[in-house]
């Protein structure tokens, strides 16, 4: 029932997009779109899936799990690949806890480094966000990026809020304050140097640059020419509401934040409809080796 509600927002989405572009304008851009391009798009994003697993290598390492790059990085392609492909209940996350699992892992401690993987690259995705729109101030409008500094900046306050949580005691009294109570202890545990802590955040900006250059790259495949600063400044908003999982694998969603972001610097609506289509099949086409990792520990068992 949820995939279906799910595809029907997607459906509904996608409805609402088509009555602003030219549809056979659309067909006709993505036809004659640059293989060359394209291909130099999948070197990014796949550089960008292996260092996203190299670094929760890193994080798992601190928990004292011993498994190697590579392993991290097929459990990674598998989590991706049910992310982006399989309409499944089960996501990219819970496959990775999973495998860990699997190995003899405790279930807790393998939510736990999963869940800070997620997090420490959420913060390197705000970290990104707010000093390109620093750097670049005024590519945008003014009020847009106030607003994107506000946001980027209360993420990023209130993560590094949360090793200071254990310090108030009371929380741990109360069974949902808790969870945080006991978050900021394990936290604090995980990162006794900052440094540590601050090289993590450093990898999760390289992770989302590498991506926004995929993105780059396939909006030069169809001739869509626009600074590129202007995608660092637009593109980490649209991960962020693809986090949100109300469509299948950020399809709607994905193309109606682009489109809209992207409109406030009158960019063609077609073309960055075109561009956000190729991006989800370029996901699609990226996280296929996940589909041979998957099949192949299937058999193993």
């Amino acid at each position: 029932m949820k995939n279906i509600i799910k595809l029907i927002i997607t459906i509904v989405m996608f409805y609402f997009l088509f009555q602003y572009v030219n549809f056979t304008n659309l067909l006709d851009i993505l036809a004659k779109s640059h293989g060359g391009t394209i291909f130099i798009a999948i070197i990014f994003q796949l550089a960008s899936t292996y260092l996203a697993a190299y670094r929760w290598r890193l994080i798992m390492k601190l928990l004292v799990f011993k498994e190697s790059v590579s392993y991290y990085v097929v459990s990674y392609f598998k989590g991706t690949f049910f992310n982006q492909v399989l309409p499944s209940s089960i996501g990219g996350d819970a496959v990775r806890i999973i495998d860990l699992t699997q190995k003899g892992y405790d279930k807790k401690d393998a939510f736990y480094g999963v869940f800070v993987d997620r997090v420490v690259g959420l913060v390197g995705l705000l970290v990104l966000n707010l000093f390109a729109t620093i750097i670049f101030f005024g590519a945008f409008d003014f009020h847009f990026s106030i607003l994107i500094i506000l946001i980027t900046v209360g993420g990023i306050s209130g993560f590094f809020a949360l090793f200071y949580l254990n310090k108030i005691k009371f929380l741990e009294h109360y069974k949902f304050l808790n969870l945080f109570h006991r978050l900021a202890n394990r936290l604090n545990k995980l990162y006794t140097s900052k440094v540590l802590l601050l090289q993590h955040i450093f990898i999760s900006v390289i992770v989302h640059t590498l991506t926004i250059l995929a993105i780059y790259s396939l909006a030069l495949s169809i001739d869509f020419h626009i600074d590129f600063k202007i995608f660092l400044i637009a593109l980490p908003p649209v991960f962020l509401l693809t986090i949100v999982p109300i469509s299948l694998a950020g399809w709607g969603i994905r193309e109606g934040a682009m489109v809209g972001i992207f409109m406030l610097v009158g960019a063609d609506q077609t073309k960055v409809l075109a561009m956000s289509i190729l991006y989800g099949i370029l996901l699609i086409v990226s996280a296929l080796p996940g589909s041979y990792y998957w099949v192949k520990s299937k058999k193993a068992t």
